[in-house]
């Protein structure tokens, strides 16, 4: 180990999910078959990547455990809140997800796992009906409930430190509004005078876990995270943050494919990315205000890279797109489409026109048949990893370096910040940021 100054992972970490459902399951029956030797860990950088420390003959490439203390997998501690009473083993039983041959072996600490009462507003999930959920309690009373869970929780399972994961479902576009969202006391008076539309459940997870001494981490589209208020009381909580959405499918392709047009510099007239999904997530975002918000998080991802100021030529007014399609630049569309016979097998299709020499068209297609939650159980491993590497290291706020698990990376936009979403770029910023955590210098730049 270097001269590394991160506090040792002393002691059980506490995994607290929000969401019991497909994504959840898996990643908890992966890990519980990983600690007993039965499957591996494929995907999580945290168990397989290594980075490279040193120059010259003292160049090594070391796993991310022997450059920081990162936690064990056997000290890793479950609990969930969720809508529908069904303990672990009877969630991945339900979403078909894994093969109950790749369940059986760990079914009795699955059947331990049995989820809290999950704060619940029905207007921000229509789709979802559930009966496990806190009666006639106000915002903050919700908030108070979490928190007294979380505190239950530590006690009772005898864990040193907590993170807390959303990987519930997309709920209905909240709007930025910082008559509610821009100071920690406005969103304080928001909660306790109960007010629903400009306080997400969500946003009680987040504001309890954060009190309460835990990281909190947004895996889906959710404003919850991306507001002012959260960003200060991170910052007087101590705490790290991270969000939002996790980068599984389509994102992915797109923040590792974008890069190959740009840095070709080709030109661009369109991208169109379609889905189809149907799973609880895909039911979900079949209602029209839930896919807004994701719809706002996955448009976001390539303009940040294939830039229409920098670049007029290929991407911006002149280009061939702009021409032909009378709008200004490329013409970028995102569609989800519920279609239940997939389940948890979704299908991404990416139509790419590009133009090249002399403005002649070629066309780019990639269908990715991928399995949402096979992709997403190592991004929650790495992420509550991670986030735990984080507290200990005194990062507090939102923490950039791993916007590269994530589909719209935090950003500080009252400072017109620019989100990074560029692959490539991400995995340098996690690279560095764990060579610095481990007493290492930051010797890589893809800028």
């Amino acid at each position: 180990m270097s001269n590394s100054t991160v506090k040792p992972a002393s002691g059980k970490l506490g995994v607290l999910v929000v969401g019991l459902g497909a994504v959840t399951s898996t990643f908890m029956t992966g890990v519980l078959m990983a600690r007993k030797g039965l499957s591996k860990p494929v995907g999580a950088m945290t168990q397989y990547d290594k980075i490279r420390v040193g120059r010259g003959a003292d160049k090594k490439y070391l796993k991310y455990s022997e450059i920081v203390p990162m936690a064990d997998l056997n000290d890793i501690v479950f609990g969930a809140w969720d809508v529908y009473p069904a303990n672990a083993y009877q969630s991945a039983i339900y979403a078909e997800v894994l093969q109950e041959k790749d369940i059986n072996p760990v079914k009795d600490e699955l059947e331990q796992i049995v989820p809290m009462k999950a704060a619940f507003d029905k207007d921000y999930a229509k789709r979802l009906d559930g009966s496990n959920v806190m009666e006639n309690k106000s915002r903050w009373e919700m908030t108070e409930q979490i928190r007294e869970d979380i505190r239950n929780f530590k006690k009772e399972k005898g864990v040193e430190r907590v993170v807390v994961l959303w990987a519930a479902s997309t709920e209905v576009y909240v709007p930025i509004d910082m008559k509610y969202h821009g100071t920690l006391a406005d969103l304080e008076a928001a909660m306790k005078a109960d007010d629903k539309e400009h306080v997400a459940p969500s946003m009680c997870y987040a504001y309890a876990a954060l009190s309460e001494g835990a990281p909190f981490i947004m895996g889906a589209p959710n404003t919850t995270v991306d507001i002012p208020a959260m960003w200060e009381l991170s910052e007087k909580t101590h705490m790290p943050i991270s969000g939002k959405d996790f980068k599984t499918g389509q994102t992915l392709v797109k923040s590792g494919f974008a890069p190959i047009i740009g840095t070709r510099c080709l030109g661009l007239n369109g991208w169109f990315s379609t889905n189809i999904l149907g799973n609880r997530d895909g039911l979900v975002l079949d209602e029209p205000a839930n896919f807004r918000t994701k719809e706002v998080s996955k448009l976001s991802t390539l303009e940040s890279i294939l830039v229409a100021e920098e670049q007029p030529d290929l991407y911006g007014a002149n280009c061939g797109g702009a021409e032909k399609g009378g709008h200004q630049g490329y013409y970028h569309k995102v569609r989800i489409n519920y279609y239940p016979p997939r389940n948890d097998s979704k299908e991404g299709w990416d139509n790419i026109d590009i133009f090249g020499w002399m403005g002649y068209p070629m066309q780019i297609k990639i269908n990715f048949l991928c399995r949402d939650s096979i992709l997403a159980a190592p991004l929650c491993l790495d992420l509550v990893l991670l986030s735990d590497l984080a507290a200990r290291a005194g990062r507090h706020g939102i923490q950039r370096f791993l916007s590269f698990f994530l589909k719209s990376p935090m950003h500080d936009y009252t400072k017109n910040e620019v989100p990074v979403n560029h692959l490539f770029k991400q995995y340098t910023m996690l690279k560095n940021a764990i060579r610095e955590m481990g007493g290492y210098e930051a010797d890589e730049e893809i800028d």
